[in-house]
């Protein structure tokens, strides 16, 4: 099954009240136990990012009908409301932390809702949930200068390493964004395997850096969650999705130009 497409839902929040900056993004916890129930009665077999790219990097077969569950950006309806699902279900999920939004010594005070503090994030590790990257501030990485990029990629990973001691070895791009330049410094910093968005499911020939997943969000109905775990109809669902995302690239592709053209010559 090397060659096996592979769906990796991406999460937010897990919340019953979320603000209005993390609404659409975010499920109900009703809704994530109703999902997992899916996961566990069709026979999918989750597993971690890490081990995902490890089986493919070896060579080594996939469970059957492999899953991923990831979260992004550190909520604490994370630890509240998913993990006790997760754990009723023997289900290893990946939580990819942004260090500067979490509560705690490195807080920038930039979280958008009520975020994990480390003692939480030390508890979700114990309890198999393998923690990643995501950045330091959640920037879009591909805007940003060779120091600024390499600087959120290192100080993520050192602060993941200094609390749980020990390196992550997965990453996140933040708003999924990412580049040839920005694969290679995450490559560089130490991260094993990255995730995009894309809205499509994963497969080997993507490579370890590039691995696709498909977005859960609060209007994810059940029928709508039923077929992106069994792969079905997946382009179709996220059609629009990527349109607005082709048309968004340009507009920021003509902004960083312009940043590019004002920016003083040395």
């Amino acid at each position: 099954m090397t060659d096996a497409h592979v769906p990796i839902l991406m999460y937010h929040s897990v919340a019953a009240d979320p603000n209005d900056a993390t609404r659409a993004l975010s499920v109900s916890p009703e809704a994530f136990a109703e999902q997992m129930a899916v996961i566990a009665d069709r026979g999918l077999t989750p597993v971690t990012t890490a081990d995902l790219a490890a089986r493919w990097r070896s060579g080594r077969p996939l469970p059957a009908r492999p899953v991923l569950v990831t979260f992004d950006d550190g909520y604490e309806g994370v630890h509240r409301h998913a993990l006790p699902v997760l754990a009723e279900h023997g289900f290893p999920a990946t939580l990819f932390v942004s260090t500067g939004w979490l509560r705690g010594p490195y807080d920038t005070g930039g979280g958008p809702d009520t975020m994990l503090d480390w003692d939480q994030v030390r508890e979700l590790a114990g309890a198999g949930v393998e923690i990643g990257g995501h950045s330091h501030s959640h920037p879009q990485l591909d805007q940003l200068d060779d120091r600024r990029l390499r600087s959120e990629l290192i100080l993520c990973k050192e602060i993941v390493s200094d609390q749980l001691g020990s390196a992550p070895a997965s990453f996140a791009y933040p708003y999924g964004y990412s580049s040839r330049r920005v694969r290679e410094a995450v490559r560089e910093t130490g991260y094993a395997q990255a995730l995009a968005v894309g809205n499509g499911l994963a497969r080997r020939a993507q490579g370890p850096y590039a691995l696709r997943r498909v977005t859960v969000r609060r209007s994810t109905d059940a029928a709508e969650f039923e077929r992106l775990v069994r792969g079905r109809a997946v382009a179709r669902t996220f059609a629009r999705d990527r349109a607005l995302t082709k048309g968004y690239a340009v507009v920021r592709r003509a902004r960083q130009a312009r940043r590019l053209v004002r920016r003083p010559r040395d």
